[in-house]
């Protein structure tokens, strides 16, 4: 947010120019542009007074030039005291000016890496923010079946706002020259009103490639942002393939894809799951990990060193190190390389993919690939030889990582390492990661079932789309529980899912879907020892329910409404 402030020192100089500093100090540590006139020196620019979204006053009078903004006044002793109270006095009186204004219509995009849970969460949480607020707002969802209720060129046009609530890269060039505000989903979710006057009063006109550079990189969002971008890509390509392999061996048995059951559907199906679907998992998660730093130009360059970490056998671990290579790689020789307005046309379609491609393909074959390869084969036969001890430990490490956060960093992690050691042939942590998600929405049906007087009314009534929810293996089905008594029911999530990790990683449990849940259980040689893994997920079920029995308190309404 940009802020003014005016100070009037009188005699008192020093004490001034000690507020001043203070001041900037804490709009620095508050993530706000503060500028600072002192006794009318230097004075406020005209494009400062223009960029301004609220005004503090410092023993001081607004000019008249200054009256339209919202301002707050404080002494130059409390200035002193307690600056960064006083400037969040100035923001929130910028924040409310902008909330109340007038019904706004805003356009809104939003979207998370496995395109489920999350994304509709936030869209929910934007929509009632805006009616709360009295705006109008349109949401597209980017989830896991594509776009949904698509912004049309006419909605945008009207739109005074665009937020973009998304985890993973999004399009933007449709927004040029709308005011944008970006955020995750997360502040959707759990303070939608909160991150629409965030909006509103932060938002700034979108310029695209062709009107400014855009900011570098590292500025736009950081390297969690664009792994999940990879990640949210690739995997369609690993169900699809899991299931494949999965029917083929069921038709053909393990030796389907021999030359001897060439031509035969079983054949057929591993061609197309095995040599195909998987074969793109690490171009795919390469080349749109570059594609989220360094938009369109950056998905040649990733693909080629996603291509050339798989055939140098440095799998996704090559692959995400390619991504980022070509990715940062490629955003660096946008910036640098300057031809001018009449050959700029030809970077995006010639200049970037071929110095970018030679900059990553370089770099993969005589410097990365090997050592990656290598690194990555010793942690390929470190996972297939766990046994005992050492299985369980991971086991409930994945587990207790897929309840902590459900669905936030934590768990995308635990996630995302489990998938990417699908391509390498390594399935027990995919196992474990799907039993242990599972595990908490289903607890927590369980318990509002069994121990219905620990929760109220609407949360028994809840707990039923949750086991829906973790028959699916949607784990944010548990978030609601869990914001609303965080200190009881995470822990019992955590323990629950991290029994289930336990026993899948300790019974060898192998998974070749990374979604879906029960559905895909019945798909033949999906999972093997199936009687294990359904023991895995009714043990980590019941651990849940029990710990939520012991660790939440009865609740106040339980009994007049049983």
């Amino acid at each position: 947010m940009n802020l003014l402030a005016i100070i009037a020192s009188g005699d008192r100089s020093t004490q001034g120019r000690l507020a001043a500093e203070a001041l900037r100090q804490a709009a620095l540590q508050q993530g706000h542009q503060l500028s600072v006139e002192l006794d009318g020196a230097p004075p406020l620019s005209d494009a400062d007074i223009a960029a301004a979204h609220g005004l503090l006053l410092v023993d001081a009078a607004a000019r008249p030039a200054l009256t339209a903004l919202p301002s707050r006044a404080v002494s130059l002793d409390l200035a002193l005291a307690d600056p960064a109270a006083a400037l969040r006095q100035a923001a929130d009186a910028a924040l409310n000016r902008t909330a109340d204004a007038a019904p706004l219509f805003i356009v809104a995009i939003t979207s998370c890496p496995t395109g489920i849970a999350h994304t509709f969460m936030a869209a929910e949480g934007l929509s009632q923010a805006a009616q709360a607020l009295g705006h109008r707002i349109r949401v597209e969802t980017q989830g896991s079946v594509g776009a949904q209720s698509t912004l049309s060129a006419g909605e945008i046009a009207e739109a005074d706002l665009v937020i973009i609530a998304a985890d993973t890269q999004v399009e933007l060039s449709r927004f040029h020259g709308k005011r944008l505000f970006q955020s995750g989903t997360k502040p959707a979710i759990s303070d939608g009103q909160g991150l629409l006057r965030r909006a509103l009063a932060e938002a700034a006109p979108h310029l695209g490639a062709t009107a400014a550079p855009e900011k570098p990189a590292s500025e736009r969002s950081g390297p969690y942002k664009h792994l999940m971008t990879g990640v949210s890509f690739m995997l369609p390509f690993v169900t699809a393939g899991g299931i494949m392999i999965a029917l083929a061996f069921a038709l053909g048995g393990i030796y389907a894809f021999d030359d001897a059951h060439k031509g035969t559907l079983a054949w057929a199906l591993f061609q197309i799951g095995a040599k195909s679907a998987f074969a793109l998992m690490v171009p795919i998660l390469a080349g749109y990990i570059a594609y989220s730093i360094a938009n369109r130009p950056g998905i040649a360059p990733g693909m080629v060193g996603g291509m050339l970490a798989a055939s140098l056998g440095s799998g996704f671990l090559g692959g995400i190190i390619a991504g980022f290579i070509a990715g940062y790689g490629t955003d660096w020789l946008n910036r640098k390389i300057q031809l001018g307005r009449n050959l700029d046309g030809l970077k995006p379609v010639l200049i970037l993919p071929v110095l970018g491609s030679l900059l990553v393909g370089l770099l993969m074959i005589y410097v990365i690939g090997g050592p990656v390869a290598a690194l990555l084969g010793m942690l390929t036969e470190a996972l297939k030889s766990l046994q005992g001890s050492s299985a369980l430990v991971l086991g409930a490490i994945i587990g207790a990582m897929m309840a902590f956060d459900m669905g936030g960093p934590v768990n995308k992690a635990a996630y995302a390492f489990s998938t990417g050691l699908i391509a390498s042939q390594v399935y027990t942590p995919m196992a474990a990661a799907m039993a242990a998600g599972m595990t908490p929405p289903l607890g927590i049906a369980l318990a509002t079932k069994l121990f219905a007087d620990r929760f109220s009314a609407d949360e028994r009534e809840a707990g039923k789309a949750a086991g829906v929810l973790g028959l699916a293996f949607i784990s944010e089905g548990a978030i609601p529980f869990a914001a609303r008594d965080p200190l009881r029911v995470i822990p019992a999530l955590m323990l629950g899912s991290a029994v289930a990790g336990a026993i899948s990683m300790l019974a060898g449990v192998e998974l070749k879907v990374p979604h879906g849940g029960v559905f895909v259980l019945p798909i033949p040689n999906a999972v093997s020892h199936l009687g294990f893994y359904l023991l895995a997920l009714l043990a980590g079920t019941a651990i849940t329910a029990l710990m939520l029995r012991a660790l939440k308190k009865p609740a106040p309404t339980a009994a007049a409404t049983a």
